[in-house]
């Protein structure tokens, strides 16, 4: 599959689905409290895309993907399928949304604290938001691959931290997932060089302890393998010929 650089009209489109994606994590930040469901939250994400913003939650069936949200708990990695398991304080969890509105996708996610949180669990979600930031500012046209991950490899490493391997950012239009793959580890200077107009997600999954990781029997819900805490944050970001665009900001982040 080759790179698709879009278009003016197509990034139009990604704007829209990139702020409806990060409309949904603002929306649902008040929900994520003690006592609730990751299926409830999977519900009240389903139902403000579906009537509110008149869209399509990606994931739903998404080869074979029960749900319309990912919700992966403390060590959970990625992929967590939302279920009636009640969050409970101190616990950390990603929340991935993805939206796809008239024929395009916007994709992000980021960490919630739960209750009380300890603050060795405060701080790798800290480093893991610092990293994906660290990654974005290196993405400008004839920028590499290998410049994004270097810089999140280099910051969590650094901090005493492990960097997920087997999974990576992509690009993303009209296909969920497109080429290239963004890895987040790697050596400045290598890869792929950028090109404005490619539309990238980068979404770094760090681990408190080793990056070894094993998915379990629902096929789906990825974890570490010594059951240490892991991480992620994500953004999709529009490469410019100066610097580039995240498409996927929240109100919080502006």
């Amino acid at each position: 599959m080759s790179i698709i650089i879009k278009d003016e009209t197509e990034i139009a489109k990604m704007r829209i689905a990139g702020r409806l994606a990060a409309d949904v994590l603002d929306m649902i930040a008040p929900h994520v409290v003690v006592g609730i469901t990751t299926n409830e939250l999977n519900d009240i994400c389903h139902d403000f895309i579906v009537d509110v913003q008149s869209a399509i939650p990606a994931p739903l069936n998404y080869r074979g993907f029960p749900k319309s949200i990912c919700t992966s708990i403390n060590h959970q990695i990625c992929h967590g399928i939302p279920c009636d398991k009640k969050l409970k304080s101190g616990d950390i969890i990603n929340i991935d949304i993805t939206v796809l509105k008239d024929g395009f996708h916007g994709d992000t996610s980021m960490m919630f604290c739960v209750g009380k949180v300890a603050p060795y669990a405060q701080r790798l979600c800290e480093v893991t938001h610092e990293s994906l930031f660290l990654g974005i500012e290196q993405i400008k046209a004839g920028a590499t691959l290998g410049d994004i991950g270097h810089a999140i490899e280099k910051h969590a490493v650094k901090n005493r931290y492990s960097v997920v391997q087997e999974f990576c950012g992509h690009g993303i239009g009209r296909s969920f997932h497109e080429e290239p793959q963004v890895l987040h580890y790697g050596k400045a200077g290598e890869g792929l060089v950028l090109d404005a107009g490619m539309i990238i997600t980068v979404e770094p999954m760090i681990n408190h302890g080793k990056p070894q990781l094993k998915t379990l029997g629902d096929g789906w819900t990825t974890v570490t393998k010594d059951h240490s805490l892991s991480a992620q944050y994500e953004h999709t970001i529009l490469v410019t010929q100066n610097g580039y665009e995240i498409l996927t900001l929240r109100a919080n982040e502006r």
